[in-house]
């Protein structure tokens, strides 16, 4: 009888998470290279050398300054963002469960979601004042469709069999609720929670360039205005160094909430 010895086993996992990690990280590093490279001889003034970009980020973005644009931006976009997610699961389970309900509301619904966001920041500035409130009712406006739609289809899209069995033995209600149906649609909510995130994202920084004291979106407008081009550009590394880590996140939260899910496709794919 063989079996993988525990320290086998433990450099096996170490060898994928290294992998993994360097999968993930050599498309970056190719692309760093090949703007270092491509910008180094560069003297136009918008379009500074990357190693001047760097220089300056740390002058430019230091502790008083995360504390003032980075983490109002951050907060906002969080309250933004689940302020969507609660309305969008909410509103998605009760149209996606009720065929009357979503046969009335598709067609407005198809209306809004052709609205874009950024059109109605006038609009909201008006009924929410130009504060902290108006951005984050800017971000959860946009944030909301997808998490709505993908929750539509998730309920629509709930095994017949499964829900025929639940009410055979009498589960219904709240019950039936949490215990089938959001998880048969989970996969779905968090395929729209996933693209609300990157929307949240351009609509934060979109927010902050109206009416504002603070913010990404704010200073980078700043830098612009003032002619500190490589002080522009290093706000944009910020942004996509604050997307990537939030998606990072976002991985991590989904492995843990879904792990089921991709145990099952995993053990699908090995399955002859």
């Amino acid at each position: 009888m063989t079996g993988t010895s525990p320290a086998r086993a433990g450099s096996g996992a170490w060898r994928r998470v290294l992998l993994r990690l360097l999968f993930t990280l050599a498309l970056p590093a190719v692309l760093v290279t090949a703007w270092w490279v491509a910008s180094d001889g560069s003297t136009n003034v918008y379009w500074p050398p990357l190693r001047t970009i760097l220089k300056a980020f740390p002058d430019v973005w230091t502790g008083e300054r995360l504390r003032t644009d980075v983490r109002p931006s951050v907060l906002r976009l969080l309250a933004g963002y689940a302020t969507a997610g609660v309305v969008g699961v909410a509103l998605g389970t009760v149209i996606g469960s009720y065929r009357r309900v979503r046969a009335v509301c598709e067609p407005v619904l198809e209306f809004l979601r052709a609205v874009p966001p950024p059109v109605l920041v006038p609009v909201i500035m008006l009924f929410a004042g130009i504060g902290d409130t108006m951005k984050v009712v800017v971000i959860a406006s946009g944030c909301v469709w997808p998490v709505l739609l993908n929750t539509v289809e998730g309920m629509r899209a709930v095994d017949p069999v499964m829900a025929e069995t639940a009410r055979s033995y009498g589960i219904t209600g709240v019950a039936r609720l949490r215990g089938v149906v959001l998880p048969s649609a989970s996969p779905q909510i968090f395929a729209g929670l996933r693209q609300a995130l990157s929307i949240g994202i351009i609509l934060m920084v979109i927010s902050e360039m109206f009416a504002a004291s603070n913010g990404l979106g704010f200073t980078i407008v700043q830098f612009q205005r003032g002619f500190a081009i490589p002080d522009m550009w290093t706000g944009i590394l910020v942004l996509g160094l604050l997307g990537f880590v939030l998606s990072v996140l976002f991985q991590v939260v989904e492995r843990r909430v879904l792990g089921w899910y991709h145990g099952l496709r995993a053990s699908t794919r090995r399955s002859p």
